[in-house]
């Protein structure tokens, strides 16, 4: 079955009273775009956190937020000081040199800035262990997004299949009005050239003529275009992960043949068939960008 780019999955593990916090969010991309917010700490891995999420989740627009909190009470916190300060000193030349007001509260403004805290049992060195400990909860979490992936998958492949069997079930109605076409448009060209008064024509050329019209108008080839093309989409969904991207060519090439049968209909109920297929296209074409 097929995948949604979209999904969120989290996994949290205590190590070494430690409070590991793994949270992966996933929207639709046509590329791998991942952001990173992680501990400084685990810099050294970032690297293989990446590559392990384009390995698992393929392509979308990744949020990886890693965050690590101390569960041991008895750790001493102390305000980092000269990183304070340079903060202050920073925040006065921006007041100066912008011309805005400074803060009204220092204390909230600064203490909401990176690294000015101090934590006594932070560890500067990733042990092994703790490495293995982190990656294994990225891996829950991406396993919970995948399954996130997989239920909207569910619901996708659903409405899909409902939407293509409306355009199928328009397609099967289309030859109900194609002899009545024709008989429309031979009645409409008669009925004016009996309306020229002193004009003699070869009824032999006229019939040429009209068989020529008539063949333009055809859209034999575009109905069984377009049918090829429903078949087509259903065997891409059957396929299932990985199909995002052929799913939606198929769907502009499906558009391309009702857009053709639209400009060829010269008779209003075919085009008001032709006017439902493209509404429930449109409608698959902005959820196919949700598919893997």
């Amino acid at each position: 079955m097929i995948l949604s780019m979209t999904g969120f999955g989290k996994a949290v593990k205590i190590f070494n009273n430690r409070k590991i916090t793994v949270e992966v969010k996933s929207l639709n991309s046509k590329q791998a775009d991942i952001s990173v917010r992680i501990p400084t700490v685990y810099r050294s891995i970032e690297l293989e956190m990446r590559s392990f999420i384009i390995s698992s989740l393929q392509r979308g627009k990744i949020d990886l937020l890693v965050t690590c909190e101390d569960t041991d009470c008895s750790g001493t916190h102390n305000f980092n000081l000269p990183i304070i300060k340079q903060y202050k000193q920073q925040i006065e030349d921006c007041s100066r040199e912008l011309d805005i007001p400074l803060p009204q509260d220092w204390y909230s403004t600064l203490l909401r800035l990176p690294d000015v805290m101090n934590n006594s049992n932070t560890i500067e060195e990733l042990s092994e262990d703790e490495k293995s400990a982190v990656m294994d909860t990225l891996k829950q979490a991406v396993e919970a997004l995948n399954q996130f992936r997989t239920q909207e998958g569910y619901r996708l492949e659903e409405f899909f299949t409902e939407k293509v069997d409306a355009i199928q079930q328009l397609l099967n109605e289309v030859p109900n009005y194609e002899t009545k076409r024709v008989d429309k448009i031979k009645a409409r060209i008669m009925d004016s050239l009996s309306k020229l008064d002193g004009v003699d024509y070869d009824n032999n050329r006229l019939e040429q003529e009209l068989i020529y019209y008539i063949e333009k108008l055809d859209i034999t080839e575009e109905k069984i275009r377009l049918q090829n093309h429903i078949n087509y989409f259903r065997e891409t969904m059957a396929i299932g992960n990985g199909q995002g991207k052929k799913l939606g060519f198929i769907t502009q090439e499906m558009g391309r043949e009702i857009n053709t049968t639209g400009s060829k209909a010269n008779q209003a109920e075919l085009q008001n068939l032709v006017v439902k297929m493209k509404d429930h296209l449109e409608q698959i074409k902005e959820q196919v960008l949700n598919v893997l």
